[in-house]
């Protein structure tokens, strides 16, 4: 079991979340506490770049759902950069990629955010 490790910046009005390791049941509630510090902070525009991610379980699945949620009560948006397949295909088999934006870099997902999926 990887720890999970998650570096902030921010990019205009977007929050970059970079997350590497495993969004499991060890990992997913750091990424919650992040995503709270960052919505406590004002940021409402989040973009979690789970590149550095390479598993993800219904634990790290719920924490992105409530992020989604978390921002979106606060007319703001989540973007996800998805680069490993498995996560990516994860996603797909729970229709998750119909919910959330799917970026294939941070660049793309700041740039265009509420558009497209890159």
């Amino acid at each position: 079991m990887m720890d999970i490790v998650v570096h902030a910046h921010r990019d205009g009005e977007w929050s970059v979340l970079t997350v590497a390791g495993e969004l499991d049941v060890v990992g997913a509630p750091e990424l919650r506490q992040h995503v709270m510090h960052a919505v406590s902070n004002g940021m409402h525009h989040l973009v979690l770049d789970l590149s550095g991610v390479d598993f993800i379980d219904s634990f790290g699945l719920g924490v992105l759902i409530g992020a989604l949620k978390r921002v979106r009560l606060l007319d703001g948006d989540l973007q996800l950069v998805v680069t490993e397949a498995r996560v990516r295909r994860v996603l797909e088999l729970c229709d998750l990629d119909r919910v959330f934006t799917l970026h294939s870099d941070a660049q793309a997902a700041v740039a265009l955010s509420g558009g497209a999926k890159s």
